[in-house]
């Protein structure tokens, strides 16, 4: 057998491989032997048709099994041959086929890439240091008042006014007759001066008494923004129900036993900075991830498809799983697979580059798991996902390369460990950073964004 390679590009190569004559027909013998043993053919008894026979009834097939034989027992040889770290085979070219001749077929292959040692002590990193705010607090707390608010009829004998909440009963008619465009409502409820419909629908509205009736007649504009409505006449026969203001419980012991096991306002409070607190922690270590991979990639390198591979159906996965939990689907929102593959490609080779990063350090640096820190980390992962540890172990012990995924992250997460300790790291508190920013792009800031 003949091997030698041929260059793509530093992350494909093609396996050329030729396979003697001999060694071709020694298969191709060997199939018709087992295939006469066991070959049932009109006029001859099993066992006994000659190979002629054997060769115009079975000669395809015996073909494609020799090819399909000798590729899958050389392939192997001519890896190991050629020294490369094969991850995938792209494609297989082969040859017509001649029975009477060598066999030759070239097999392009993805290779991870060969990453020079990377230094990465001493980075500068910044990490900034985000402290949890009262008037974060008071925020999150409003927002949950909020979304228990009560809408109650006003004490006033007045008309409404704008910013009040309404319960109105209409009807719409175009052309003297129902609109097929808006169905009627009983019960609607609205706030005054922010209508779906329009700014004139408001001003309408404005004034009216509880159990005032009027007619209201719209013209839609070419290019508003519901089609079923643009450029039509619509009559709406009103009648005002209710004036309601909103009314937000306050934030005491009893509000706060509504959302859990609290038995204060303040054990609320303290659950919210817990929570803000870890999402900040997060923030930070993604800040300095972010930062370290930028100061280790300084330039790309290629990337096999086959990684990108990997990494895009993990996002495609999760956008699958993300749309499933809120009641959702691709194919409900206009969504195909091929569509998130083409819009986030270049995020699956960005992470599928420092996969690769992170691999060469810790191959470097000969970062290990022993089996205790691998208990250890399992026992976590129950915890944290509320299931047996038995029955996880069981799940691992079923699914051997999802248990070595699981260990690559956990030896991924050491190999940053590790550059982290060995990093110069500076903490900027988030004020400092905020102005900084500020000061750089006065224009892109927005306040609320921090």
């Amino acid at each position: 057998m003949q091997v030698s390679v041929e260059d793509i590009n530093p992350v494909k190569k093609k396996i050329c491989v030729e396979i003697p004559r001999e060694d071709v027909v020694r298969e191709i013998n060997s199939i018709y032997s087992k295939l006469k043993k066991t070959a049932q053919i009109k006029g001859f008894r099993k066992g006994k048709a000659p190979r002629s026979v054997l060769e115009r009834h079975y000669k395809k097939d015996v073909h494609e099994e020799t090819i399909s034989n000798l590729i899958s027992d050389s392939y192997p040889k001519a890896v190991e041959e050629s020294k490369l770290k094969v991850i995938e085979i792209a494609d297989i070219e082969k040859q017509d086929f001649d029975p009477n001749s060598s066999f030759t077929y070239k097999a392009v292959v993805e290779l991870k890439p060969e990453l020079p040692d990377i230094e990465f002590r001493g980075l500068k990193l910044n990490k900034t240091v985000y402290t949890v705010s009262e008037e974060e607090i008071s925020k999150q707390i409003d927002m949950m008042r909020k979304n228990l608010t009560e809408y109650v009829p006003i004490d006033e004998d007045r008309g409404a006014e704008d910013g009040d909440y309404l319960s109105i009963e209409y009807a719409a008619f175009e052309n003297g007759v129902p609109s097929t465009a808006i169905d009627p409502e009983s019960d609607y409820h609205m706030q005054l001066g922010k209508s779906k419909f329009s700014e004139a629908f408001d001003q309408a509205l404005a004034g009216m008494r509880p159990g005032e009736n009027k007619t209201i007649s719209i013209d839609f504009a070419e290019d508003f923004s519901d089609p079923k409505l643009a450029g039509k006449k619509i009559v709406f026969e009103v009648n005002l129900k209710k004036i309601m203001k909103a009314v937000l419980p306050p934030a005491d012991d009893e509000f706060a036993k509504k959302f859990g096991k609290f038995e204060s306002i303040e054990e609320l409070k303290e659950k919210i900075s817990d929570t803000l607190r870890a999402e900040y922690d997060r923030r930070t270590e993604q800040e300095l991830q972010e930062q370290i991979f930028n100061a280790l990639i300084k330039e790309e390198f290629e990337v096999p498809e086959a990684l990108v591979k990997i990494e895009l159906d993990g996002i495609i996965r999760d956008s699958e799983r993300y749309l499933a939990e809120n009641g959702l689907s691709m194919e409900g929102i206009g969504l195909t697979r091929e569509d998130i593959a083409e819009k986030y490609t270049p995020t699956a080779e960005k992470q599928a580059r420092r996969h690769l990063v992170l691999e060469k350090i810790i191959e470097q640096e000969g970062i290990d798991m022993s089996d205790q820190e691998l208990d250890e980390e399992l026992e976590k992962l129950a915890d944290t996902i509320k299931q047996p540890l038995g029955l996880l172990k069981f799940f691992y012990k079923e699914n051997p390369e999802k248990l070595e995924s699981f260990k690559f992250t956990m030896l991924e997460k050491k190999a940053i460990d590790l550059i982290l300790e060995c990093a110069d790291i500076s903490e900027i508190p988030a004020e400092t950073k905020k102005e900084e920013n500020e000061t750089e792009t006065p224009s892109s800031v927005d306040p609320e964004d921090e």
